[in-house]
Order: structure tokens, then C-alpha cells, then sequence
């Protein structure tokens, strides 16, 4: 780590180190409220807290908010872990859900599904435990445990803060804390997201807990996704939303690079105000697109309905079930119901027959998709 990058108004301390090599690692301050928040942007600040009230407000008013917020996680993970290098696409994921037993190729080894698949589940399964727990080190912990489960990384401590000295990129341009210190950041971290003070806006408040938690760099491995789905969370918890709908990794990747360069410039130059305008303009950003996204899908919602015309006691709740999982074959759908397969057969060639389905090419078993569903919830704009 080039500790001349390191200006007058940096946000920790440098301390030297020993392991792996001799060298120097940062150590941040405690987010003790030194840094004021810069008027000039309240009216950012407005207009993300105005969009996002909105994407909150239409989770309100659908029976299941579940059908909805299922596509945005899942293209969530997709974002989060195309910013560490794992890319995976819609199908894929869809497919390993369907069955995780698929083979491997050379090209999208199963281990990136599980991947991105394991961040859909940790994000689902934190959402959970903030319903029993307020933001902790024990939740964080688990939902780590749940992303490291049987790939990349499974080895190195799951759901344990590390007890050895990492850096970040191969050069080491940012060397975090060293072990001994990791427990006790974290532990002031925790009470500092809890705290009930008032001097920033939970939205704002959300932005500073995400740079300190990458400062620290807790974990082995998996701190991004950690630190972003945790993110999604914070924000939903602080400002008091019944699901978490805003996601901000798909901002975050289209500019990754600024995105990174301004985590490292609250260390090395306290480059605060900068960062927060920054995620503002991704809140308001990542807002616009989910609102989009599903106004778009409830719409869809009611046109399938609608285009049946002699519908079975069943077609309602497949026809609800493709939000979540738009892929699905024959046996599943006899499984989702308890009926023997012609019967599921002839409910798929139901909504076959009025667009709703189409097959996939060259799947076995057979499988298909609600081809709508996939272009809403997954294609980005143009």
C-alpha cells in the first residue's frame, strides 16, 4: 500500500505490519459524526428520498410484494457478483433454481451459478432475520456463511470474521486493518448503526456504514456482496420500509471504477461528500428503474389474467408463481400442486396457447419460460 497517497485529511490511521510482508495497513476511525453533511446537497438528497418513497409505496399496494421484489434480488445478485468478476445471466440462474444438478462447461462453470445463487438466498434470508434481529454482527455473519456455502471462498472461515491479514487487488493498493483490530471495528460499527442519533439522515447514514464496512474488510473473502446486500438492508431498515426494494449494485457496476475510486478517496483524502452524492444519484437512479420495472411486471400481472379464458383452479397461482420463477417444467408444476403429469401438462399447454409460455430449445426435461417476465425484470435499458 503507497502510503503517499494517503493526504492530511485522511480517515483512519496507518499502521505498519509484519505479515504477509512488511508494509502498512489503515486502520479507519470510528463514524463518530466528524463529518458534516454539505447543504448543497438536500435537494439530492430530496428528490432520493421523493423516489424512493415511491418504489416503497408500491409494495404496499399488491397482495404479495413478493412477486415483485423476487426479480429485483435476483437481478441484484446478478450485479453484485458481476462486479467481482462472476458473471452469470438471467438463464443461468433461473436454470441452476430449477435444477442445481445442471452440468458444467468450461465457460460457466456451476460454481458461478451457486455463486450468484447463494447471494439471492443470503439477501432473502438477512430480510428474514431482521424481522427477529437489528442490524448485527451475528446477522452479518450468517448471511456471510450463507454466500460462502459450497464454493469459491468455503474454505477460508465462513460466517468468522477473519483471523489473518488480507489486501485488496494483487498489488495491494488498500491493505485493511489488521486481524487483532477487525472484532472491535466491527463491534463499533454495530452499535453505531444503532445508535439513535440523529445527526445524519438514514439514508445518508446507510452510505457511511457501507464505506466503513469495506474499510474494515471483515471477512476472508465475499466482503463486496456482504457489504452491498447489507446495504439493501440498512437502507430498507432505517427508513422503515415493510421489504427492502432498493438495490444499488447494478448502478454501482455501470460505474465501477468511480465507484471504487470514491471508497478509496473517503480513506486516503476524507472525500465524504463526494461519495454520498454519489449513492444519491444511484438511489434515484436505482429507484426510476425498479418503479419502472414493476409497474411494468403488476401490469403484466393483470394482462395474463386477463387472456385466459377458461382458466383451471390452478392458473391463478402459476400464473403468480413465473414472477418469482419465470422457468419451469412439467414436474415441477406437479410438484408445486400435488397433480400427475398430464394434468400439469395441459396447465403448461393452457398458458402455452395464450402466449404466456414458450418452450426453451433443446432442454431436458422440457422447459419453459414466460418470455415477458424475462424482458422486464432482467433486460437493461438501452
Amino acid at each position: 500500500m503507497d502510503i503517499h497517497l494517503f493526504g492530511h485529511e485522511l480517515t483512519g490511521r496507518i499502521v505498519p505490519i509484519d505479515h504477509p510482508r512488511a508494509g502498512h495497513a489503515f486502520v479507519p476511525h470510528s463514524l463518530s459524526g466528524d463529518w458534516e453533511f454539505d447543504p448543497a446537497l438536500w435537494p439530492l438528497l430530496a428528490e432520493a428520498k421523493e423516489s424512493l418513497g415511491t418504489l416503497n409505496g408500491i409494495g404496499q399496494t399488491i397482495p404479495d410484494p413478493l412477486l415483485l421484489l423476487r426479480p429485483l434480488q435476483k437481478r441484484e445478485a446478478i450485479a453484485s457478483s458481476s462486479i467481482e468478476g462472476t458473471y452469470v445471466t438471467p438463464h443461468q440462474l433461473l436454470m441452476f433454481e430449477l435444477d442445481p444438478s445442471e452440468p458444467t462447461s468450461a465457460s460457466n462453470p456451476v460454481a458461478d451459478w451457486q455463486e450468484v445463487f447463494n447471494y439471492s438466498t443470503a439477501l432473502q434470508e438477512g430480510s428474514q432475520l431482521l424481522e427477529e434481529l437489528p442490524l448485527c454482527n451475528r446477522l452479518i455473519k450468517l448471511m456471510h456463511k450463507t454466500l460462502m456455502h459450497g464454493v469459491r471462498g468455503r474454505n477460508k472461515s465462513p460466517g468468522e470474521f477473519r483471523k489473518i491479514q488480507v489486501q485488496i487487488g494483487s498489488s495491494g493498493r488498500y491493505i485493511p486493518p489488521p486481524a487483532n483490530r477487525v472484532e472491535s471495528l466491527m463491534n463499533e460499527l454495530e452499535e453505531f448503526m444503532n445508535s439513535s442519533d440523529t445527526l445524519y439522515d438514514p439514508l445518508v447514514r446507510s452510505f457511511l456504514v457501507h464505506y466503513q464496512f469495506e474499510a474494515i474488510h471483515p471477512f476472508q473473502d465475499g466482503n463486496g456482496r456482504v457489504g452491498r446486500a447489507l446495504l439493501a438492508l440498512m437502507i430498507s431498515h432505517l427508513l422503515g420500509h415493510a421489504s427492502p426494494w432498493l438495490y444499488l449494485s447494478a448502478f454501482f457496476e455501470t460505474y465501477k471504477d468511480e465507484y471504487i475510486q470514491k471508497i478509496f478517496n473517503i480513506s486516503t483524502q476524507g472525500d465524504w461528500s463526494s461519495w454520498v452524492e454519489f449513492c444519491l444519484r444511484g438511489v434515484i437512479a436505482q429507484s426510476n428503474d425498479s418503479i419502472r420495472r414493476c409497474g411494468q411486471l403488476n401490469d403484466l400481472r393483470t394482462k395474463f389474467h386477463e387472456r385466459i379464458e377458461t382458466p383451471s383452479s390452478r392458473t391463478h397461482p402459476l400464473i403468480e408463481s413465473l414472477f418469482s420463477a419465470p422457468l419451469v417444467t412439467v414436474p415441477k408444476v406437479e410438484k408445486m400442486f400435488g397433480i400427475v403429469y398430464m394434468t400439469a401438462k395441459k396447465d403448461i399447454e393452457l398458458l402455452m396457447k395464450y402466449g404466456i409460455l414458450q418452450e426453451l430449445s433443446n432442454r431436458k426435461p422440457r422447459t419453459f419460460y414466460c418470455r415477458e417476465v424475462m424482458k422486464v425484470a432482467y433486460e437493461e435499458n438501452e
